[in-house]
């Protein structure tokens, strides 16, 4: 018995050691590895409590802004019928009861109706001095804010600029919790972001912000004119971070809790949340913001030329070797830049000792320029460097730009169809240029087509030799020969020789 006892017992103990040895070898990962990972990462903790920490603090200075407007419909005459079977009378009658109308019932009265906007602020000092979009407060009559604990106050706009889309009221408070504005010059893609605002705050009866969570999803981002109209969308912060109907005038706050940009727009073809968002940069906001408090009149820097940016083939055309720079289409009459030297075909490098890259970096860089200040700009041009100095405008409210002009048939030149200038074409085409042709057809496929002219464009120069009228377009054609460089009112185009 003694004997089976022990037998039996080194039966278990081989078949555990067995059994070990199998399992460390079909598994090799120990018990630990797994257990670790099984449990939550700090930086997952940490980034939860940041955005906690961030709804918490900045939440309280987010504001719900409602607008009224009341617009006016103006007076008009009473509808009637003026036979009552429908038969037009050759007698006058029709005049006799419409005069009888007229004096008894009289016209119908000048009619108002209330318009009903909202929109989202931030509070940015604690003697309630909130920004917000221009867009939000825009012609309006009446302003309520609402803060995030419930209270109301009247609202005032202390000073508002249509071109930044930023504006800044004043509430009769003290002591209020209020957002810092940190930098956007150090944004990075990727970089988590959180929106606030609150979109619907009075439908849903709740004063309390909304917290969306995203994050950088591109830098520098323009909007067309579109969707711009006259407003200085040129630099904007884009987001998948959800911005919804109301959370215009919002901060974008990064995770330590700083102001990094304006909620301004969502771009949507359903009107609404598609993961992508747009913000003012900080930057931008926090410059203007201060020119608004203190009462000041929010100025741009004008040059006066419509410019573009290099493609590879102008590059190449110019013989540079970057597409670096900014090409100068039109140079306007009296302009600054037009008294500096400035001139058609000019090649932007430098502005202020600054390099120019593209037409963005110009713009913006121009319109922060002093008015009055005198800066040099270095171009290239007929393959020679020069700097000119030119004194910087005033912008104008609605500044002058090339828009297209036309001329007769003439033969279909590399996929263009043109005609003279027309009383047709020009209310056609909308053309206000005095000289040149306009483009009536493009064929697809064509050199033209490939170089991007399209139907509506005004050619003014085609190898920098002018074209006034259809005689000067069909002489200086006969001649053009290789790479063509036709100027429209829109800006340079370079039609490559065809390749065979």
């Amino acid at each position: 018995m003694k004997k089976r006892g022990l037998f039996f017992a080194l039966a278990i103990i081989a078949g555990l050691i067995m059994g070990l040895a199998l399992a460390q070898s079909q598994n090799p990962v120990s018990s630990s590895l797994t257990l670790t990972t099984a449990t939550p990462t700090l930086e997952g903790l940490r980034m939860e409590d940041a955005i906690i920490n961030v709804a918490n603090s900045v939440g309280k200075a987010v504001v719900s802004i409602g607008i009224e407007h009341t617009a006016k419909i103006p007076k008009t005459k009473r509808f009637y019928f003026s036979q009552p079977f429908g038969n037009e009378s050759p007698t006058g009658k029709d005049e006799q009861f419409r005069h009888f109308f007229d004096d008894f019932f009289g016209e119908m009265p000048e009619r108002e109706y209330k318009q009903m906007g909202l929109g989202s602020g931030v509070i940015i000092d604690p003697q309630g001095y909130i920004l917000t979009n221009e867009h939000v407060v825009n012609e309006a009559d009446k302003i309520t804010v609402t803060l995030s604990d419930g209270r109301e106050f009247k609202g005032e706009i202390k000073g508002q600029d249509p071109r930044a889309d930023l504006a800044v009221i004043k509430i009769n408070a003290h002591n209020l919790p209020y957002a810092t504005l940190g930098s956007s010059s150090n944004l990075k893609i990727g970089q988590w972001v959180v929106a606030i605002g609150n979109p619907y705050a009075f439908a849903m009866q709740n004063p309390e912000p909304t917290v969306t969570v995203g994050v950088i999803s591109a830098m520098h981002r323009a909007l067309g004119r579109t969707l711009s109209q006259e407003r200085n969308y040129n630099d904007l912060i884009q987001t998948d971070a959800a911005i919804n109907p109301g959370n215009s005038g919002g901060p974008l706050v990064n995770l330590k809790g700083e102001v990094v940009g304006i909620n301004v727009a969502i771009f949507s073809t359903t009107g609404g949340y598609q993961g992508i968002g747009f913000a003012i940069p900080s930057n931008s906001a926090k410059r203007i913001m201060d020119k608004l408090i203190a009462g000041k009149k929010i100025v741009y820097g004008w040059l006066g030329i419509t410019v573009q940016d290099l493609s590879d083939d102008l590059a190449k055309y110019f013989n540079l070797p970057d597409k670096n720079g900014v090409l100068v289409a039109k140079v306007l009459e009296n302009s600054p830049a037009q008294k500096a030297g400035l001139k058609d075909a000019d090649l932007i490098r430098q502005f202020d000792n600054k390099t120019i890259n593209n037409v963005r970096e110009l713009l913006n860089i121009v319109s922060e320029s002093e008015v009055g200040k005198k800066i040099k700009v270095v171009v290239i041009r007929d393959k020679k460097e020069l700097t000119l100095e030119v004194e910087i405008g005033l912008r104008p409210e609605e500044p002058s730009e090339a828009t297209p002009a036309v001329t007769a048939e003439s033969q279909n030149w590399r996929g263009i169809r043109i005609e003279d200038l027309t009383p047709e074409n020009i209310s056609r085409f909308k053309i206000e240029e005095k000289k040149g042709v306009v483009v009536v057809d493009v064929d697809p496929e064509s050199l033209a087509d490939a170089a991007g002219i399209i139907p509506g464009d005004i050619i003014l120069e085609i190898n920098k030799q002018p074209v006034n009228n259809t005689t000067d377009y069909e002489k200086i054609i006969k001649q053009a020969k290789g790479d063509i460089l036709v100027k429209a009112a829109r800006g340079y185009f370079l039609l490559k020789e065809s390749e065979k």
